[in-house]
């Protein structure tokens, strides 16, 4: 004996329409507070989501590098570089974590980005006044934190992640 399945828009036996239409109506405001707007993500956005994930990977690439150093190593202090790797790998967690909800456009996401860059340009300056190799890194360091600062300022980025003036 085979059963067969209701026609689109009505029920099957023995069980009422009201059943059917709560599975359609959709979910409160309040359950969808952290659900992307819609559309298609603006590319000011992907660039800034994109320079914090690789600004994360350096550090933890760094991170991984003192540890590893800290461990196999030579160092005068290998409990500081041990100490040190795991703060820069911590520190890491920012900056991915950041690029992350930008990617997937949380409206949250945009405090960390800039807070991670702001923290960047006194680095980036420190990597230039030391000379030498050191002054590509943190001119790099600069211009990318400059430039994730700029798209997430702009408009278009914030309207995106759901950041607007308010309504009165």
């Amino acid at each position: 004996m085979s059963r067969k399945k209701p026609a689109p828009g009505k029920s099957a036996p023995g069980k009422t329409a009201k059943a059917t239409k709560t599975a359609e109506t959709p979910a409160p405001a309040a359950e969808t507070a952290d659900a992307s707007p819609a559309g298609p993500r603006p590319a000011r956005l992907t660039v800034a989501a994109v320079l914090a994930a690789v600004e994360g990977l350096v550090l933890v690439g760094f991170g991984v590098y003192v540890l590893i150093m800290g461990l196999a190593g030579n160092p005068e202090s290998p409990e500081q570089a041990e100490t040190l790797g795991i703060t820069v790998l911590a520190l890491a967690l920012l900056p991915l974590l950041a690029a992350r909800g930008l990617w997937l456009r949380r409206r949250w996401s945009r405090g960390p980005a800039m807070i991670t860059q702001l923290m960047a340009l006194p680095v980036a300056w420190t990597l230039v006044q030391n000379g030498g190799g050191l002054i590509i890194i943190g001119l790099l360091t600069a211009i990318a934190a400059v430039t994730v600062l700029g798209m997430l300022i702009n408009p278009t980025a914030t309207e995106a992640l759901g950041i607007g003036p308010r309504d009165a």
